[in-house]
């Protein structure tokens, strides 16, 4: 089950394609550049005193990386706009807008921690086109293009084989601060849920981080009770693109309409969906 539209169909479609081949290769070009900046901002020491200094360290890093990737990333794209706001979720007006997190897993950064990346996708009409997710720690560099497939460092992408979620790897977590109480009770259940069900269960920030390794084969499922789109996106499209299956935890197509997301493999997803669609 794939959540996105099918490219369009032959004439356009070779010439799209290869147009968005260019762009994504320039958004990586760009994405390491930033990355590599917010590597030189990393302190392993770092360990903020408390909530006004972490909010200015997230607020100094989210500002160097958008100087370093706003405007290249609009200037592949004429048209196309900015999503200001990185925690935002919900549907977008229609055409082409740069879903980007500077600092994906920020809080992470500012306490000297390694889960963190820089990310950006090409949204048309809702759907994800493109998506570049670095990780400079590692160097690794995750890539999709819609109806091309999903790759690590050039190399193809597939989400697991499993079918039996007693022996799955599954993940969730937080997807920003102020949740509503009613939300993180939710969230609570859907966690016992699965700790009932699955081998074991992650519970950690950020979202990209574990949905990486979802199209990657090395977890096996992700859920996540919010429409945050820039830590959704990335993931969503790489999964999809890996093989794996993208809906909500009622097992309905996933859109940015919304409010919560599944993405796991393949053969996993019914069992997912009767944990998840009716937690106790």
């Amino acid at each position: 089950m794939n959540a996105f539209p099918e490219p369009r169909t032959a004439a356009t479609e070779s010439t799209e394609t290869s147009e968005l081949e260019a762009v994504l290769e320039r958004a990586v070009t760009v994405v390491k550049t930033a990355g590599e900046h917010l590597r030189e901002r990393h302190d392993v020491g770092a360990r903020p005193g408390d909530l006004d200094e972490i909010v200015r360290a997230i607020h100094a890093n989210d500002e160097a990386i958008l100087a370093l990737v706003k405007q290249p990333l609009l200037d592949m794209r004429p048209g196309s706009r900015w999503v200001e706001d990185e925690l935002a979720g919900g549907v977008l007006p229609g055409g082409e807008w740069w879903v980007v997190d500077t600092a994906e897993g920020n809080i992470n950064h500012i306490h000297g921690m390694g889960e963190w990346a820089v990310t950006a996708t090409l949204v048309r009409d809702n759907a994800p086109l493109l998506t570049v997710v670095h990780l400079p720690l590692t160097g690794d560099t995750y890539t999709a293009l819609r109806g091309r497939g999903a790759f690590l460092d050039g190399e193809p992408l597939r989400s697991s084989a499993k079918t039996d979620l007693r022996a799955a790897l599954v993940g969730t977590g937080q997807a920003k601060p102020g949740e509503d109480e009613a939300a993180l009770r939710r969230m609570g259940a859907t966690v016992t849920a699965m700790l009932i069900n699955a081998l074991v269960v992650r519970v950690s920030v950020p979202a990209t981080l574990q949905l990486v390794h979802v199209a990657s084969g090395r977890m096996d499922a992700f859920w996540q009770l919010s429409d945050v789109r820039s830590g959704l996106l990335p993931g969503a499209l790489l999964v999809a693109e890996a093989g794996g299956t993208v809906t909500d935890t009622r097992g309905e197509p996933w859109s940015l309409a919304g409010d919560d997301f599944l993405a796991c493999a393949p053969g996993l997803h019914a069992q997912a969906v009767d944990v998840l669609s009716d937690p106790r």
